[in-house]
């Protein structure tokens, strides 16, 4: 969301909406442009530090403000799409941790393959990591007893 807003106004005024948007942390934050007539230099610290991503002062130039508006769109396209990108990869990684959680079960002699690349039986394997989910292979050690036993 893009605002613009000044910073004289009733009620609430400009600095301290800045203030209330910037503790919502949001996925889609808001881009603050303050429009005032106050132009002194610690009145723009004050505006910039209270969370506004821009500050222009009054009497303004409409070309000025449209391109600042544009510049404030994009900043936000690139903020949704890191935030999209991030959430993939996040996604991405769960994924990968349940596929590495997976360990393969010989499906003739019930071995499991450990992370060192050896076998060992099921039932000592699962005693020791009872939150395992478990796959299909085949040990070396069955694989030649079944290419053997194939063999003409």
């Amino acid at each position: 969301m893009l605002t613009v807003m000044d910073r004289l106004m009733p009620g609430m005024n400009g600095i301290e909406v800045c203030r209330k948007l910037r503790e919502n942390h949001s996925d889609n934050p808001t881009y603050i442009i303050l429009l005032t007539s106050l132009s002194n230099k610690d009145d723009i610290a004050e505006g910039l530090d209270a969370g506004a991503n821009d500050y222009i002062t009054k009497p303004f130039d409409f070309f000025e403000l449209n391109a600042r508006i544009g510049v404030g769109q994009r900043v936000i396209e690139l903020q949704t799409s890191l935030h999209t990108r991030v959430q993939k990869l996040e996604d991405t990684l769960e994924h990968v941790k349940t596929l590495q959680s997976i360990l393969p079960i010989c499906i003739h002699c019930h071995g499991i393959r450990n992370d060192n690349e050896s076998w060992k039986q099921i039932d000592k394997y699962l005693t020791q990591h009872p939150d395992v989910k478990l796959g299909h292979a085949r040990c070396e050690k069955c694989l030649n007893e079944c290419n053997y036993s194939a063999s003409p």
